[in-house]
């Protein structure tokens, strides 16, 4: 079973990962985002990216830094199938799937105004924003001392495999099967040794 953990900037295409993985490789699917929109809905929180950060924040900080992401492996081990883990945002997670299962880190960034155009053309509840806004939400989630709140500079530093994502989804996915082919060798080469 390989466990493939998404990270990257705001709007960067990593759902567009996901749909691939999904739809082409037969991946299950376990979001972070999905996640944390479920227990705001729960806490009768307004269901927006501070929402999300505040909540983020509060469940590792009263579990781990990995509470999230472990929740999500514990579901993703019980199908047997390959999973994608997306929205990987401490370094604590990272670590603590390293340490479960055959993991694999995949980053995806891109140009900043094209990512904003994006989340602008997604709709979803939390991207009704503004550029500044949009710019803020992103330096909040860049770094952080805190092991608890997000951290996606150093995850992306910490990834296995980076996208630059500034072209079409042809293109993304086009990469996305370089990566895969080069995680298949990568298992095929530990089995021979």
């Amino acid at each position: 079973m390989l466990v493939i953990g998404i990270t990257g900037t705001l709007g960067s295409g990593k759902g567009t990962v996901v749909k691939y993985l999904m739809k082409q490789k037969g991946f299950t699917h376990f979001s972070v985002r999905d996640f944390l929109l479920e227990e705001i809905a729960q806490r009768g929180m307004t269901p927006d990216r501070d929402s999300m950060v505040i909540v983020a924040n509060a469940l590792r900080k009263a579990n781990s830094p990995s509470y999230i992401t472990d929740k999500l492996y514990e579901m993703a081990i019980q199908t047997g199938n390959n999973c994608v883990i997306e929205s990987i945002r401490t370094p604590g997670e990272v670590v603590s799937l390293r340490s479960k299962a055959l993991f694999c880190l995949l980053a995806v960034d891109a140009d900043e105004a094209l990512r904003y155009q994006r989340i602008l053309l997604r709709d979803s509840e939390t991207d009704h924003i503004s550029f500044a806004t949009f710019l803020e939400n992103e330096k909040r989630e860049m770094t952080a001392d805190d092991p608890n709140k997000q951290n996606l500079r150093a995850c992306i530093q910490m990834a296995d495999f980076s996208i630059i994502n500034n072209g079409t989804v042809k293109e993304l996915e086009k990469k996305t099967e370089n990566i895969l082919y080069q995680i298949q060798k990568n298992i095929d080469d530990r089995k021979k040794a």
